[in-house]
């Protein structure tokens, strides 16, 4: 499924200053609450704006084939909002070999996402995901807020033990889960673990997530980084990332580190094993989670 076709800004002469209480525009740096009078812009979105406005613009219709990767391999990083700066001047640099550029869609370089996420009543999908089953699945609406665009998607293992995405473009008002939408469900989980997988049943909204992201592409690369993430249950409950963490994916067609994994190296990070689904523990503390508990205590300090 595709996007209806941006337009590209030009390339700023320079990094931009954005001020601590911005104007607000429809894109402007997601802002925390207001105290005092003034507006509290959490130094992790504050890092993705000023990233992804000094890096050189590409369009959606010229993000180059080989960094679409819907067949993946990714890595997982919890970096605080100044490494996170480092490394993205470092991979746009205009003189690097093949730097990498800030996805822009319509004038916008930087997007807020919202999720929910389907889940069995037992959440067969997180405990196989927590297991680390080699056949797993997730599955979610994503909408992006700021066209309104609506996707239904699914996550499976491949064969090799990379992420491969399906997904299916959602109608206006469509419900997520439709008649089409659990047939597309079905061919898709038997095309890639065989007729005998058994397909999730009585599929409900187990939580929600929401956050910033800016995307930065090169050929055969990918990065996402997130700020803002917050997560929240059917019954209410809420859990809020650090303000000062980006959540950093490098993504791939291969096993080996890209650039951006190297340079993250050099500082003293390496990838996380972390899942946003993982949230669910930190918002239901009874669930098992074991292989996420430092990412959760890292991430969502106040609720583990």
């Amino acid at each position: 499924m595709t996007a209806s076709t941006p337009s590209t800004p030009s390339t700023p002469s320079a990094p931009p200053r954005i001020p601590a209480a911005p104007a607000a525009p429809a894109h402007a740096v997601p802002a925390a609450p207001v105290r005092s009078g003034r507006i509290r812009v959490a130094p992790a979105a504050r890092a993705l704006a000023r990233a992804a406005l000094a890096a050189r613009p590409v369009g959606l219709q010229d993000v180059p084939a080989g960094a679409r990767l819907l067949d993946r391999y990714a890595r997982c990083y919890l970096v605080p909002a100044r490494t996170f700066l480092e490394v993205a001047a470092d991979l746009t640099a205009p003189d690097r070999d093949g730097p990498f550029r800030a996805l822009s869609v319509g004038g916008r370089r930087w997007f807020r996402y919202r999720s929910v996420y389907y889940d069995t009543p037992g959440l067969r999908a997180y405990h196989d995901h927590r297991r680390g089953l080699p056949q797993r699945c997730k599955i979610r609406e994503r909408l992006y807020q700021d066209t309104g665009e609506r996707q239904f998607e699914i996550k499976v293992k491949g064969s090799r033990g990379q992420t491969v995405t399906h997904r299916r473009r959602l109608a206006d008002g469509a419900p997520a889960l439709d008649e089409v939408s659990r047939g597309f469900l079905a061919r898709t989980l038997s095309g890639a673990y065989g007729p005998d997988f058994e397909v999730p049943r009585d599929l409900t909204p187990c939580f929600t997530t929401e956050y910033t992201r800016a995307t930065f592409v090169a050929e055969g690369g990918r990065i996402t980084a997130d700020s803002d993430i917050v997560c929240r249950d059917a019954a209410g409950g809420e859990v809020r990332a650090v303000r000062d963490l980006v959540l950093v994916e490098t993504k791939s067609h291969g096993h080996h580190p890209t650039p951006a994994d190297l340079l993250l190296h050099q500082r003293g990070h390496r990838a996380a094993d972390f899942t946003k689904y993982a949230a669910l523990a930190a918002l239901n503390r009874s669930l098992p989670a074991h292989r996420w508990h430092h990412a959760l205590r890292e991430t969502f300090p106040a609720t583990v």
